[in-house]
């Protein structure tokens, strides 16, 4: 049972690293964003299964550090994203 939860880590792992494409690589700055909120998503997922295959100590305190981490993180973008304004040229218009 162990093994097939590390295997899951593992496939989870790999498909957060094909994500990091739409980070570097994505149109647009909501998009990098919401890139980033599942690539954590994919990191917590990754370390519970780890977690629960293994003794490791701690490693339940990593993943509810990295989901806070992430929550704060999609907090800051709306926030600067708010800061700046509208981005559509009509806005100023009326």
């Amino acid at each position: 049972m162990n093994d097939a939860l590390l295997v899951a880590a593992g496939f989870i792992l790999l498909t957060v690293a094909a994500g990091l494409v739409r980070v570097l690589r994505g149109p647009g700055d909501f998009d990098r964003m919401m890139a980033v909120q599942l690539l954590g998503t994919g990191g917590i997922a990754s370390l519970l299964l780890i977690a629960s295959a293994t003794t490791v100590a701690g490693v339940e305190d990593v993943a509810l550090g990295l989901a806070l981490l992430a929550a704060f993180a999609a907090i800051a973008f709306v926030n600067s994203a708010g800061a700046d304004g509208p981005e559509s040229p009509e806005a100023g218009e009326g």
